[in-house]
């Protein structure tokens, strides 16, 4: 009889990172999706196929087996090329980044070809769980990010530490950003409590503490000055302007204008025209 006995030191040391969500996709053919940020970190995996990916100015190819790291706020999307198929899962990871890397910044880009098997393991077990829900399933699934993060570090060149950034500025910025990009479109307060994970009377509490007007303002705000501007500049009619700048109708429209800017659409364009 043999026996070998491993002593395991005591290590105390534990990962700050949390896991948000996972997601699977398929894309075929040519798919160009819009530059987008996140509060927190992503972690993108190609399981099969090639494509591109853009982080903020930078575009490169991806494929099979690139494991590729964002920094939160910075823009990116992916982008499918010459009708090729990319498979690929993300997973978003909170209060964890990329450490400041003299060859990138906000992002890294890694290849695990002769470690697929290792991450695999880990990627296919959190989405079973995640897709079963069985008991006490977010644990495990919890557990199998920080084995993953721990074995990307230990395969790779790159450091990840604790958000440096934990207050709630980082997240309100992140709200910001998203309203100036889709302010045109219909943002509710629960999208907003959704995209950025933060209870929605948090949020607002927040947010107005850091903007000094609540989500929904700001977003009116928004929409005026965009509205101003057309008046201003172009001939389009009340409910054209109200379609472009996100109001549900022209109605609606010319009541907020005059509830805020005091005047309405019409004799704003009157005050204002050349």
């Amino acid at each position: 009889m043999s026996t070998t006995r491993y002593e395991i030191p005591k290590n105390d040391e534990k990962l700050k990172a949390s896991l948000l969500y996972i997601t699977h996709s398929t894309n075929d053919g040519d798919w160009n999706s819009t530059l987008h940020s996140h509060h927190c970190t992503e972690i993108f995996y190609v399981l099969r196929g090639k494509g591109e990916f853009r982080v903020e100015n930078e575009t490169f190819k991806v494929k099979e087996d690139d494991l590729i790291v964002v920094n939160p706020l910075m823009s990116h999307t992916e982008i499918g090329i010459n009708n090729e198929f990319m498979e690929y899962v993300v997973i978003g990871v909170e209060n964890f980044e990329l450490a400041d890397s003299g060859e990138r910044f906000g992002y890294t880009l890694s290849n695990y070809r002769d470690y697929k098997h290792e991450i695999l393991f880990y990627l296919k077990t959190m989405l079973v769980e995640a897709e079963n829900k069985d008991e006490k399933y977010e644990i495990i699934c919890q557990y199998l990010l920080e084995i993953l993060i721990i074995n990307m570090m230990r395969r790779s060149k790159f450091e990840m530490r604790a958000s440096q950034n934990k207050n709630d500025n980082k997240y309100c910025h992140f709200v910001e950003k998203y309203i100036n990009d889709h302010f045109k479109e219909n943002i509710t307060i629960d999208l907003l409590s959704k995209i950025s994970y933060m209870n929605k009377y948090h949020l607002i509490h927040s947010f107005t503490k850091y903007k000094g007007m609540s989500p929904i303002r700001y977003v009116l705000e928004k929409r005026l000055i965009e509205a101003k501007m057309l008046l201003m500049t172009t001939d389009l009619n009340m409910g054209e302007i109200a379609d472009i700048v996100g109001f549900s109708s022209p109605s609606y429209f010319a009541q907020t204008f005059k509830k805020y800017v005091h005047v309405s659409p019409l004799q704003y364009r009157k005050n204002n025209s050349n």
